[in-house]
């Protein structure tokens, strides 16, 4: 069966890994991209491209529809948080041409501390998060917490690890908001203190059909690009992550995705981070999109992601149930201006001689490390 599919925010680095992984689980297909920016829509993958308003724009509806007539659109599928709202808000206009999650779940995801709350109270494990109401009540917060020597400060809305950084006391805390406040119009309480978590990092992401688990991988982030010159010396974006088998990690995110709507559908994409004592904790859900390292994810193992998403948009039968996908040792490097590739662990050191104690020609294949 040809599909045919519009992606938003075409030209972008998820866009065209998600084209990647599109294509490859789907042969049969045609891609439509949009984007607002015709700087970026010029690195688009896609077959046909249209430059439409920005996703803020009540416009912006109007002219994915217009394009979903013209190009006889089956699908469209969103590659950021912004184009997961501004679809979800068109979907009237859409009809049956998208296949998210409900309105009331996208916003709710879309508040990181109204999330955690929500997770809370469903028992699911979160951090101790505190909204701040005023700067000068930020001492407070730190007692609350207990005075730990850290504490996660960050914006509650947004992607990419907006905001966030480790602060060390509630100067370091105030100062931080003040400058966001003062430097881009960002509103004290648009921000978020919470319990600080060392662990390691890893995220799950999963399909669902009307409150059904169809499937489940897990992934573990090891290096961030950009993490040089982010405060937090982390970032959404992983330069080097693996895939893995952490059934505790993916009951979790199972457990996470249910506790914020009982009847999800789409794709669910959940970051956790693990606390002192090994524990995961969600620290937020991308509802209604892929990962942007989804390619880990789709092309390795029994399933392609993306193609199984489609079939069930298109409301096929995938033969599959609950299913944990926990395939392990494989990685995938990404860096600027470089398409990301993928590795088995067996083959990470295909063609290199070890020569830093050794001369040339003289060396031995390195040892592997699941650590860069």
């Amino acid at each position: 069966m040809h599909t045919r599919l519009l992606v938003t925010s075409a030209g972008s680095g998820a866009s065209g890994n998600l084209m990647r992984s599109l294509r490859a689980g789907t042969p049969s297909l045609t891609i439509v991209g949009c984007h607002d920016d015709q700087f970026i829509l010029k690195n688009s993958q896609a077959d046909r491209n249209y430059l439409v308003p920005s996703s803020s724009q009540p416009a912006w509806g109007r002219a994915l529809r217009r394009i979903v007539d013209a190009e006889r659109i089956d699908l469209v599928i969103p590659t950021s948080d912004g184009d997961v709202a501004a679809l979800s808000r068109a979907r009237a206009r859409l009809g049956d041409r998208v296949f998210l999650p409900r309105a009331t779940t996208v916003d709710l995801c879309g508040d990181k501390y109204r999330l955690t709350e929500r997770l809370r109270t469903h028992r699911v494990g979160a951090p101790v998060t505190y909204e701040v109401t005023d700067l000068r009540r930020i001492e407070r917060i730190f007692e609350r917490l207990g005075r730990p020597s850290r504490v996660w400060c960050r914006v509650r809305a947004g992607a990419g690890s907006r905001g966030a950084i480790p602060v060390a006391s509630p100067e370091h805390a105030r100062s931080w908001i003040t400058y966001w406040r003062d430097m881009r119009g960002v509103s004290p309480t648009a921000f978020t203190l919470s319990e600080y978590l060392p662990g390691r990092d890893f995220g799950g992401q999963s399909l669902w059909k009307d409150g059904r688990l169809v499937l489940v991988k897990t992934y573990e982030r090891l290096s961030y690009l950009g993490s040089g010159s982010q405060p937090s010396e982390v970032s959404a974006v992983g330069a080097l992550t693996k895939t893995v088998c952490e059934p505790r990690v993916a009951d979790t995110c199972v457990r996470a995705v249910r506790a914020v709507d009982k009847r999800a559908s789409g794709v669910f994409a959940v970051d956790l981070k693990e606390d002192s004592e090994g524990v995961p904790r969600v620290t937020e859900i991308n509802a209604g999109r892929f990962t942007s390292g989804t390619n880990l994810l789709d092309l390795t193992g029994k399933h392609n992601m993306t193609a199984v998403y489609l079939q069930l948009a298109r409301g096929e039968a995938v033969g599959l149930h609950e299913e944990y996908e926990g395939t392990e040792h494989y990685y995938m490097l990404r860096d600027i201006d470089a398409v990301p590739r993928l590795f088995h662990a067996d083959e990470f050191f295909d063609g290199v001689e070890d020569a830093r104690s050794q001369g040339p020609g003289e060396g031995r294949q390195p040892e592997r490390s699941d650590r860069p």
